[in-house]
C-alpha cells in the first residue's frame, strides 16, 4: 500500500469514527433535552394542582368572609331600628 492510500484510509476512519461519536453525542443531548421536558411538564402540572387549591381555599374563605359581613350588615341594620 503507498503512502497516500494509508493517509487516505486513516484519514477516512478518522472522519467516519468522529461522524459516529457526534451522532452519539447529539442523540444523548436530546434525550436529554426531552427528558428535562417531561419534568418541567410534570412541575407545571403540580404548579396547576396548587394554584387550583389555592383558588378554591380564597374562594372558600370570600365566601365565608362575605357571610360574616352580611350578618354583621343585618345585625347592625336590626339595631337602628
Amino acid at each position: 500500500m503507498s503512502t497516500v492510500s494509508k493517509a487516505v484510509l486513516g484519514i477516512s476512519a478518522l472522519l467516519s469514527a468522529g461522524t459516529v461519536l457526534g451522532v452519539h453525542l447529539q442523540q444523548r443531548r436530546v434525550r436529554e433535552r426531552l427528558h428535562e421536558g417531561v419534568i418541567r411538564d410534570i412541575e407545571r402540572q403540580s404548579r396547576k394542582l396548587e394554584n387550583i387549591r389555592l383558588l378554591k381555599e380564597q374562594i372558600t374563605l370570600t365566601k365565608q368572609l362575605e357571610a360574616e359581613r352580611d350578618k354583621m350588615l343585618m345585625e347592625k341594620g336590626s339595631q337602628q331600628s
